[in-house]
């Protein structure tokens, strides 16, 4: 692994920044204590709320986290698309009867005030999704000791992000859970996701910086997969979503391994950029037709979302989930890491072995 990282951690297992309140301080401070990098995830928080939370991780462990941050969003969303899916949505809301949310809530999720706290209190690590922050930004950071990462999905963002100046990239395959990471989202490009090997490899020979490999790793044997393609760790989220430490909501847990819920996709219904979850009722009928408009469609299904979650009804919730969310396993957080650790090795010695035999 390259040192960068290496100083950090003592097996190479990130845990990912899932939005929403599933990365929650005590799953955060689990995986750092095993050995791993826990995160916590800014978006959808205020700059006080992550300031909170990361006090609240410190008093919980003395290893290194890091903290991530959605990039402010372009205004590029068509309000009269918006303002049709809102019709479209009318009967969700009568259903449970609440109200829609406002579409025009917010677009920069208070990305300045979350580089204000963090330049003043800095952290570990702090990476960032959905675009690149300013040269400056990352120069910054780094002069106040934290090594930054950025989310990409092609070769070509891994490059704008070298260039920038960040100290690493996470390579984000089409089999991950929750929100593609992709830079400049485009309505065009829904479906052509690379697959996260091909996509590893494509990264390594664009880029010198050391790779974080993530999208549907459930077990050791695949971290070493991703290793032996060139990355300096890997990050994992569904795998950490079904741990007692996980904020998800229980019914999000339940249905990651429920039969009910037999495969994932890519969808806008609920956040209005492309997200994968499990496939229930509220994707198939909306799913066809929300527009490319993030955060609006975010803002204006979440009164929606919360709703269902307070009825115990998974088939309105966005159940974010990678595709190997099947092997999920019901582990307390630090106990995963230390099997994925074993997992790893044993993988490695079994590649050494065959290796040596030939």
């Amino acid at each position: 692994m390259s040192s960068v990282l290496t100083d950090l951690l003592r097996h190479p297992i990130v845990q990912a920044p899932m939005a929403g309140g599933v990365s929650v301080p005590q799953l955060a401070a689990a995986v750092s204590e095993a050995g791993g990098l826990g995160f916590l995830a800014a978006g959808y928080k205020t700059a006080d709320g992550m300031y909170q939370e990361i006090k609240q991780l410190r008093g919980l462990t003395a290893r290194p986290f890091g903290v991530n941050v959605f990039m402010p969003q372009s205004d590029q969303a068509d309000p009269a698309a918006v303002e049709v899916y809102a019709e479209q949505l009318a009967g969700e809301a009568a259903w449970y009867k609440t109200e829609l949310g406002d579409p025009d809530s917010g677009r920069d999720d208070g990305y300045d005030a979350k580089l204000a706290v963090l330049l003043d209190n800095p952290v570990p690590v702090v990476s960032f999704h959905f675009g690149i922050p300013a040269p400056s930004v990352l120069d910054s950071l780094r002069r106040a000791g934290t090594l930054t990462l950025v989310t990409v999905t092609t070769a070509e963002e891994a490059l704008a992000v070298q260039e920038a100046g960040a100290d690493a990239v996470i390579a984000q395959g089409v089999e991950a859970g929750g929100h593609q990471g992709t830079h400049r989202d485009s309505a065009e490009n829904d479906g052509s996701g690379i697959g996260l090997l091909s996509l590893v490899a494509q990264v390594r020979e664009a880029v010198r910086i050391p790779i974080v490999a993530a999208g549907g790793l459930m077990r050791g044997s695949q971290i070493a997969g991703v290793i032996a393609a060139g990355a300096s760790a890997a990050q994992l989220g569904t795998a950490f979503l079904a741990t007692p430490e996980s904020g998800a909501h229980p019914l999000h847990k339940q249905a990651l391994t429920d039969p009910l819920f037999v495969r994932t996709e890519l969808t806008r219904a609920f956040s209005g950029r492309p997200a994968r979850g499990l496939v229930n009722r509220f994707m198939r009928e909306h799913g066809p037709y929300a527009p490319a408009a993030y955060p609006e469609i975010h803002h204006l299904t979440s009164p929606l979302r919360k709703a269902a979650a307070k009825e115990g009804d998974p088939q309105g919730m966005a159940l974010w989930a990678g595709q190997g969310h099947r092997m999920a396993r019901d582990l307390p957080a630090g106990r995963l890491v230390e099997v994925l650790a074993a997992e790893l090795r044993e993988a490695v010695t079994a590649l050494s072995t065959r290796g040596a035999g030939r």
